[in-house]
């Protein structure tokens, strides 16, 4: 199996790219704790140094514990980790997992609030994606967009950038109802 590995613009965060299915929802696991719901990440938590994992939908973010952690020594141990688990055909994800993805779309959301999903699934996610990490809708309010950062973005130098000149541009330009994008921890 060939796993390709790209930096991320967060430098606490590689992405890695076992060319096949991760999950169909992305997920995010922030804490050993939290691994239980995957055989995966329970493995990739078990390395010296691993402070969280991102499950997308074919790639695998990994955040490393602290600066004095190389990546050139974790890379070989999260390889080997990735290449295991997908060689023995292990779960990703356990059956009577929650599902912890996405805030879904619902019959009740106002028409302004399908508009800002619609514009994250289709226009923001995917490039958000790209760099390793997701965006996740969390509500809307007197014209204030409240935004989860995932992955490779929660801890990113540059996520203040992405939100306010990157999302929050485009949901003003297509959505006049939006004023303002507002990050939750």
């Amino acid at each position: 199996m060939f796993i390709q590995t790209e930096d991320t613009p967060n430098p606490a965060t590689m992405k890695f790219l076992p060319s096949r299915l991760v999950v169909h929802n992305p997920v995010d696991i922030d804490s050993a704790e939290k691994a239980s719901v995957s055989p995966l990440a329970q493995a990739l938590f078990a390395i010296d140094g691993v402070e969280g994992v991102f499950l997308g939908t074919d790639f695998i973010s990994v955040t490393r514990k602290a600066e004095g952690r190389d990546w050139t020594v974790l890379r070989p141990a999260i390889l080997a980790a990735i290449m295991d688990h997908f060689a023995k055909e292990r779960p990703v994800m356990l059956d009577d997992a929650p599902d912890v993805s996405r805030t879904q779309a619902s019959a009740d959301d106002n028409d302004v609030v399908r508009q800002i999903n619609e514009l994250l699934d289709h226009r923001i996610r995917p490039a958000v994606m790209q760099d390793g990490g997701d965006v996740a809708f969390e509500r809307y309010e007197d014209g204030i967009v409240y935004l989860r950062l995932k992955g490779a973005c929660a801890g990113c130098p540059s996520a203040t950038a992405t939100l306010k000149v990157g999302i929050e541009q485009m949901l003003r330009h297509f959505i006049p109802e939006v004023q303002e994008v507002r990050r939750v921890m």
